[in-house]
């Protein structure tokens, strides 16, 4: 067992145009994505089409389609809006989602590398930004990775992880929800403020946490749930299904960020194996549980269960770290590879900092590392928590703008630890992971731009001279169109027609 599967993190980020509080945040949104598109593949047909013909963001785990006139119009992702959209050549997707600009990472097979191009996800973000700002006319723009303005809006940073379709749902309800409740004391990103609106100055774990109403459901911008069902796999839907997990913030800390998703892909693994049948960790109200453990910073607060037990966060993560130790070193697994080691000694490292004195995790989890930022200006200039300046500090730790931004700050100065060297974020930012089918749509887009009408995640639409249609080439297999399966092929094709007489000519054979 390793924690290698295939995953995916889409952010969206929070928008605003100093001087102008007025502007709709959907033209300066559209701004942002479409001056890097100019930027990436000037003059082209860089407007390459999503192609929703296969989506299906209406269809529930639970064993139904919600009907569209049912739903909220936040659901209809599969409508062409005419927003602006861009497919990047390291297989990302840059497009405009309603009232944010947002960034959806290509697939990876692992944590790290989710963390990878995740933080290759900020610069980008940070040369659209700049960009916009440089149009002729154009106003400057900010952005910053966080999940709410404190003023009632909360945007995401959702994680997807591809699982299998036989795992009864109920078993995904039963483990998941106490995990979720529990994993924001290593994963949350801080925030100053309680409540929807923020209007209690007070410090809590995570930005999100607030915003939770239900325990399962559909929903992500209404009534949003723990568990979301949201069955768009993106894969063979009679051997896969989507874990679609809304419930997690847009962290800065890459430790963070591999802890959120290295951790839950451990959990999902128990959860699939059947490993932890017989285990009862249900809550007795979580949707109360999820905003009472960010309120605590004391990570004191106990959780009732369901059959009257109370254990705190650290405990009930203990346990299942305790779980994942063995369910790793089961004889029957192959040994696991390194980074699952790492993954295992980061949980334990994590759990054991925070029970011992939180302040000692400020360099690998973000609301730590922003609590002390806040703590020591308190302590310095007699600041209440309800001081605007906390306020500006709680903004400025998302802020992306290099020379702005307190977590980048505190990267510079060895005060937040890293896992990349900027060359190797850098390269990721035009770069495709090798090991899944993000390289194939990514080299695409590298190779035949001007070729490229459209594409999905389980597709790539050519417009080949000669054809009167255009063509789709399938690409549901997540673990095909790598660089071993398909990389000689694109270099021996110089242009897209070639390609494509390659590929019928080997599907024929």
């Amino acid at each position: 067992m390793t924690v290698r599967r295939i995953m995916g993190l889409e952010t969206e980020y929070g928008i605003s145009v100093p001087g102008l509080p007025n502007i709709n945040p959907m033209t300066s949104s559209t701004m942002v994505v479409s001056a890097y598109g100019q930027h990436v593949v000037p003059g082209s047909r860089m407007h390459a089409h999503w192609d929703y013909d296969v989506e299906s963001p209406l269809r529930d785990a639970r064993g139904f389609d919600l009907s569209r006139a049912e739903a909220d119009p936040s659901q209809l992702t599969d409508d062409d809006l005419g927003m602006a959209n861009v497919i990047l050549t390291n297989g990302s997707r840059l497009y405009v989602d309603h009232a944010h600009p947002e960034l959806s990472t290509p697939e990876v097979t692992s944590p790290r590398d989710a963390v990878l191009w995740d933080r290759a996800g900020v610069l980008i973000m940070q040369r659209a930004m700049a960009l916009a700002s440089q149009l002729p006319g154009g106003p400057q723009i900010v952005l910053y990775k966080n999940n709410t303005d404190n003023k009632g809006a909360s945007y995401g940073c959702h994680e997807n992880y591809l699982m299998r379709r036989s795992t009864p749902f109920a078993d995904i309800v039963r483990f998941l929800t106490p995990f979720f409740v529990t994993r924001q004391v290593y994963a949350g990103a801080g925030r100053l403020g309680v409540g929807q609106d923020g209007r209690v100055s007070a410090f809590q774990l995570s930005q999100r946490a607030d915003f939770f109403e239900v325990e399962v459901g559909l929903e992500t911008t209404l009534k949003r749930p723990i568990i979301n069902t949201r069955d768009e796999p993106h894969a063979d839907p009679e051997r896969f299904r989507p874990l679609h997990v809304i419930v997690g913030d847009a962290n800065l800390s890459d430790t963070a960020t591999f802890l959120k998703t290295g951790t839950t892909a451990v959990v999902l693994a128990m959860i699939e194996e059947g490993f932890l049948r017989g285990q009862d960790w249900t809550l007795a109200r979580p949707v109360a549980e999820i905003h009472r453990v960010s309120h605590d910073t004391s990570l004191g607060h106990e959780l009732e269960l369901a059959d009257g037990r109370r254990m705190t966060a650290l405990q009930l993560q203990g346990e299942l770290l305790e779980l994942a130790r063995k369910f790793c070193a089961r004889s029957d697994h192959a040994d696991p590879d390194p980074q699952t080691d790492e993954l295992l000694d980061e949980w334990e490292r994590a759990l054991d900092g925070l029970e011992r004195d939180p302040f000692d995790l400020a360099d690998r989890i973000d609301w730590v590392a922003k609590l002390a930022l806040m703590e020591g200006f308190r302590q310095r200039d007699g600041l209440a928590w309800d001081s605007p300046r906390l306020q500006l500090i709680d903004l400025q730790y998302a802020d992306v703008r290099p020379d702005k931004g307190l977590a980048t700050r505190l990267e510079a100065r060895g005060s937040l630890r890293r896992l990349f060297t900027d060359d190797e974020v850098v390269r990721a930012v035009t770069t495709p992971p090798s090991d899944t089918r993000a390289y194939f749509r990514g080299e695409c887009m590298r190779r035949y731009p001007e070729s490229v009408a459209a594409a999905s995640w389980d597709s790539v639409v050519f417009d080949v001279p000669g054809r009167d249609a255009l063509l789709r080439v399938p690409t549901l297999e997540p673990l095909r169109g790598t660089r071993e399966h398909v990389g000689s092929l694109l270099d021996a094709s110089p242009d897209v027609a070639t390609l494509i007489a390659r590929l019928s000519a080997d599907a024929a054979g």
